[in-house]
């Protein structure tokens, strides 16, 4: 389903690494006292504000949480924005905070776990915007069920969103990122460094992304293509209040106890924000961040505390 305007004209395209490099020689010029870039490589131009660079990102989960902060967040910084979850009517509103930041956006309401959706996605950002330059896969939890509990289908649909769909996607958007010269980042999270029973499949799950990025990111060398993992921290989304509510009576503890209990066990300072991880994810899918690569970044406010 498409949602918003789309003004078509006939412009040229720059990637990441073309608008670095315009953004090198525009803090020159400007240091000169010029308010033109002027680029051996190209006619003058500006950037997003006047609409002559088109920058499109996809972002997976953009219904709520983590993914719905990047989407806001990277409204600032890219043309147009893909937002692909299976929450229509959550994914209306951050199509609406998207525009307010500056960004096109394109809703597909769609499920990741589902194999024909990534082609299918990568095909209407395609037609929407005629190129990729960023893709985030943040879709998907794992289930936190005891490691001899899980089931055979739990397993399965905890793979089929997270791991798989994530898989998927990128190999469908490879031969645009590898035109644009794009990046990827893949969501995982810091149990991937520590698995427990009592939620195996998060940790396992977890683990294989990290190895699935790190996989890309060897075949991005060669063509061009930036792929890096994020390793969140608990961070109070909605998810996670949910989690505290179902928790706290069993154990005998109010909500707001259990919110104030949690950091202190794990000898941290608070839960993190969504946005504090958007800010990761839009720095890694920026010029700035271009020679980085096949790296496993964690943010998880001092959780971990092994080297």
């Amino acid at each position: 389903m498409w949602s918003g305007r789309l003004d078509v004209k006939p412009v040229r395209v720059f990637g990441f690494d073309e608008i670095h490099e315009a953004h090198r020689v525009m803090e020159a010029n400007a240091a000169r006292g010029k308010m033109v870039v002027e680029h051996d490589r190209s006619p003058s131009f500006e950037f997003k504000e006047t609409s002559d660079v088109q920058v499109s990102s996809i972002i997976t989960g953009a219904s709520q949480g983590i993914g719905q902060a990047t989407a806001i967040r990277l409204a600032r910084d890219v043309s147009a924005l893909v937002l692909l979850a299976r929450n229509c009517t959550n994914l209306e509103q951050t199509a609406e905070a998207v525009r307010t930041g500056g960004a096109e956006a394109l809703i597909i309401d769609a499920d990741l776990s589902e194999p024909a959706v990534a082609q299918r996605g990568v095909d209407q950002a395609l037609a929407a915007f005629g190129r990729i330059d960023a893709l985030l896969n943040i879709a998907g939890a794992g289930p936190q069920i005891d490691l001899f509990e899980m089931t055979d289908a739990q397993w399965e649909g905890g793979l089929a969103l997270k791991l798989h769909g994530a898989r998927r996607l990128t190999i469908a958007a490879w031969p645009a990122l590898k035109d644009a010269k794009g990046s990827v980042v893949l969501m995982s999270g810091n149990s991937a460094l520590f698995p427990k029973a009592p939620y195996a499949a998060v940790g396992t799950i977890n683990a294989a992304i990290v190895a699935l990025a790190k996989a890309f990111s060897d075949r991005g060398i060669t063509d061009g293509v930036q792929v890096n993992s994020v390793l969140p921290g608990p961070v109070m989304t909605g998810r996670r209040r949910s989690y505290l509510q179902h928790w706290a009576p069993p154990h005998n503890m109010t909500v707001e106890e259990a919110t104030a209990n949690f950091p202190r066990e794990a000898d941290m300072a608070r839960f993190g924000e969504p946005e504090e991880i958007a800010e990761l994810m839009a720095f890694l899918v920026s010029p700035g961040a271009r020679w980085m690569t096949g790296s496993t970044l964690r943010m998880d406010g001092g959780e971990v505390k092994s080297i």
